[in-house]
């Protein structure tokens, strides 16, 4: 799935800068705070050039040391108060910086909790943390120091005119007709270098994603022979980023001598006429010196002012990335009445939980995915009395996998309804459902942490003899024992120290210990050897006594002892029965099993 991303050049959008306001809020005393201690700053930093022009009239030109004492003291105590609001200043944007921060990835975090499944199906995972990581850590950088430091540009440029004005505003013209100048020119080659820094950052995704696929598909890549096809596109991307690079540091080569150029063409235009003030009584050498001192100070804040709102104008792309996530709407949602009584994921209420005995009913149910055009089932009719063992058979595509989706409510359909306790599900909360149904993947995911944590994840306050009685009733207690820590074994990389058959196991016990009424199994034995599917078919076995069973069978051989088997073509079922019943009608089943049979024969 590509998704578009907007570019910002033009220029900056209030609205969108609103979208941030909310995570400011609850730190609004500590940003009253940075912008106080800033504009002190400033004014320290514009006062600065006013001692050195005290002190050359008031000592230097008079040769006399009288109320030097007084001065020092004066001069140290205004280098003390700078320094603490530099300090204030310093741990302010850091709160900002490091808090606002805090609060954007968790309110993602949560929010993502709450997406539907549908969600996540069509969104890449690199696009959601390069949201959660890359654009907050933008923003939060740019808005608290940037956009701060934008401020004492913005203040102290403002009070060294007003200072310079003050001293003399004859001078003081001379440097303002060299500042548009300036500006013009920071304008320019900031928009130039914003474009191709822009440029090197998209190039540098495509290096860091080829650098991911180049690593998780390492051994495809040696298995088919296309290291050289790998390393030409590599090359080809990495000659891109340096052509890009060179372009934006030539740009920066040829700007910032421009710049010192036009700074030291101030700096003489300063000294030659205040030098002649100062020769015909007009004007102190202590007021030239302060004069010369605002000049070469005065273009690096100019300078930084473009550089920073350009920034802040590409950073809109940032913000509504994040804020668009933070925006969109999860497909499957209760009620308000049904979340009044049942409560949601971070606040249940399951004092109101009725228990669930697994009687599931497809009435009339038709579904569409979201971005599709077609539907995928149409009135669809099924009836499942609790306790029984349901098989769903059928090729690639004809809607196996949508039949357990709907039924966990992954998602809804688009007509009819899906009554569970012949009860429409949508009248009882998601988590109530979730939290009654155990699925097993073709290929579970097992998360960083000990084994025993890992089955745990089924049932969080699970005490260790439990999970170890789940890990027993799932086959996986004899090869847990072997492992080097046993139970307290580090699994990482999704258990990449154990085999696929192993994951599969602590995948059952992860469900066994949750002890679901309802169970999804979904092609378990798929991707397994013959040896491992035995063990995994009794582990089944133990597992699906006393509870109603989804099977997505691929291996037809597993599902012989089903109560019911669904063979399911294009959405509808086309065929129903028991194993015996379909072998008889020598139909679709009869012809897929015996094709099956064939084939293991033959292997």
């Amino acid at each position: 799935m590509r998704i578009e991303e907007k570019e910002y050049t033009k220029s900056i959008d209030i609205s969108i800068w609103k979208k941030v306001f909310p995570f400011l809020a609850p730190r609004k005393n500590v940003l009253i705070m940075v912008i106080v201690m800033n504009i002190l700053c400033s004014v320290v930093d514009i006062i600065m050039p006013l001692f050195q022009r005290q002190a050359i009239d008031s000592f230097i030109e008079k040769n006399t040391l009288a109320g030097l004492g007084g001065f020092i003291a004066l001069y140290i105590a205004v280098i003390v108060f700078q320094m603490w609001s530099v300090i204030c200043f310093t741990r302010g944007c850091m709160t900002l910086d490091v808090e606002t921060g805090r609060d954007m990835k968790r309110a993602l975090f949560v929010h993502l909790q709450k997406l539907s499944f549908s969600y996540y199906n069509a969104t890449p995972v690199g696009y959601i943390l390069s949201r959660v990581m890359n654009d907050v850590a933008r923003i939060t950088e740019l808005i608290a120091w940037d956009v701060i430091d934008m401020l004492w540009a913005i203040f102290y440029v403002v009070g060294v005119f007003v200072a310079m004005l003050f001293l003399n505003w004859k001078l003081a013209l001379v440097i303002m007709l060299i500042v548009p100048a300036i500006a013009v020119l920071t304008w320019y080659f900031q928009n130039k270098i914003l474009t191709w820094n822009r440029q090197v950052r998209k190039i540098n995704s495509k290096i860091t994603s080829g650098y991911n696929e180049g690593i998780m598909g390492a051994k495809t890549v040696k298995s088919l022979v296309v290291e050289e096809k790998n390393f030409r596109e590599f090359a080809s991307v990495t000659e891109e980023m340096r052509s890009a690079s060179i372009k934006a540091a030539r740009l920066n080569a040829i700007y910032i001598p421009l710049v010192v150029f036009f700074g030291a063409l101030a700096t003489a235009l300063v000294l030659e006429r205040g030098g002649i003030m100062v020769l015909n009584g007009s004007m102190d050498i202590g007021t030239l010196a302060a004069f010369t001192a605002y000049a070469v100070g005065i273009f690096e804040p100019i300078q930084r002012l473009a550089g920073i709102l350009s920034q802040c104008i590409s950073a809109q792309a940032n913000i509504e990335r994040v804020t668009s996530l933070l925006e969109e709407k999860p497909q499957v949602v209760d009620s308000p009445e049904v979340l009044e009584k049942y409560g949601d994921f971070f606040d249940p209420h399951k004092e109101n939980w009725e228990p669930i005995k697994g009687d599931i009913e497809f009435e009339n149910v038709s579904f569409q995915y979201p971005d599709g055009k077609e539907e995928v089932l149409s009135n669809f009719n099924l009836k499942i009395p609790a306790g029984t063992n349901v098989a769903i058979v059928g090729e690639t595509g004809a809607g196996k996998s949508t039949l357990v989706n709907l039924a966990c409510r992954f998602f809804e359909p688009t007509k009819g309804r899906i009554l569970i306790d012949d009860r429409d599900y949508r009248e009882r909360s998601q988590l109530w459902l979730h939290s009654n149904i155990g699925y097993v993947l073709q290929n579970p995911h097992l998360f960083s942490g000990t084994v025993m944590e890992n089955i745990r994840y089924g049932k969080l306050d699970a005490t260790d003899e439990e999970v170890i009685a789940a890990a027993r009733l799932a086959n996986a207690d004899g090869f847990i024992r072997r492992l080097p820590d046993g139970y307290h074994t580090m699994l990482r990389n999704n258990g990449a120290n154990l085999s696929q058959g192993q994951r599969q196991l602590l995948s059952i016990a992860r469900a066994a210990v949750a002890n679901p009424p309802v169970l999804i199994l979904d092609e378990a034995t798929s991707s397994v050897d013959t040896r491992t599917e035995v063990k995994i078919q009794e582990a089944m076995h133990n597992l699906m006594k006393g509870r109603t069973n989804f099977v997505i069978a691929h291996r037809l051989s597993t599902i012989k002892d089903a109560d019911l088997i669904a063979v399911v073509e294009h959405g509808e079922i086309i065929e129903r029965g028991n194993h015996e019943q379909l072998m008889a009608k020598k139909g679709f089943y009869y012809n897929l099993y015996t094709n099956q049979f064939d084939q293991n024969e033959a292997v």
